[in-house]
């Protein structure tokens, strides 16, 4: 495999195209509704059937709303923390050899050797690297060429 470089800036667009072509490949890909259930079920318990003040079982159900604004809120919520944070409009330098895939920041540097790599899952416009330990790393087609993305798909099946 030869070395390949290039550059590309974490913006807004990007981060989104990495959130939607993600989630459906995540851990919460569908919203636990669970949480938000126990949270009323326990609110109005406690303003119908205790004589305590009722301050308690507002918060829950407040707490309740909160959480589902939460999920339906959640990509613009994702992004927003991501464009609060430290990375957000730096310019990373992704590297892919024979060791693996780094990517460099100002702020970080992320090494991920091929010997790590559990699969790699291909969506339309990315590839997905998912580790040993659960974690996922998402690369953009944009950036890669399409033989490239054939060699590290081709790493995949052996």
């Amino acid at each position: 495999m030869t070395v390949f470089n290039t550059t590309f800036v974490l913006s807004r667009h990007y981060l989104a195209e990495c959130f939607d072509q993600s989630l459906p490949y995540g851990k919460n890909a569908k919203p636990n509704y669970l949480f938000p259930g126990l949270l009323l079920i326990a609110g109005a318990g406690l303003l119908f059937f205790t004589e305590q003040p009722s301050v308690i079982g507002f918060i829950l159900i407040a707490l309740m709303i909160l959480e589902l604004i939460h999920m339906r809120f959640r990509r613009a919520w994702w992004l927003t923390r991501q464009m609060w944070g430290r990375s957000a409009g730096n310019v990373v330098e992704l590297t892919i050899d024979e060791s693996g895939i780094q990517t460099q920041s100002a702020n970080t540097l992320t090494t991920l050797p091929w010997s790590i790599i559990d699969r790699i899952i291909e969506t339309d416009l990315g590839l997905i690297l998912v580790a040993n330990s659960g974690g996922q790393q998402y690369l953009s087609k944009s950036l890669l060429s399409s033989d490239l993305v054939s060699e590290i798909m081709a790493r995949n099946q052996n």
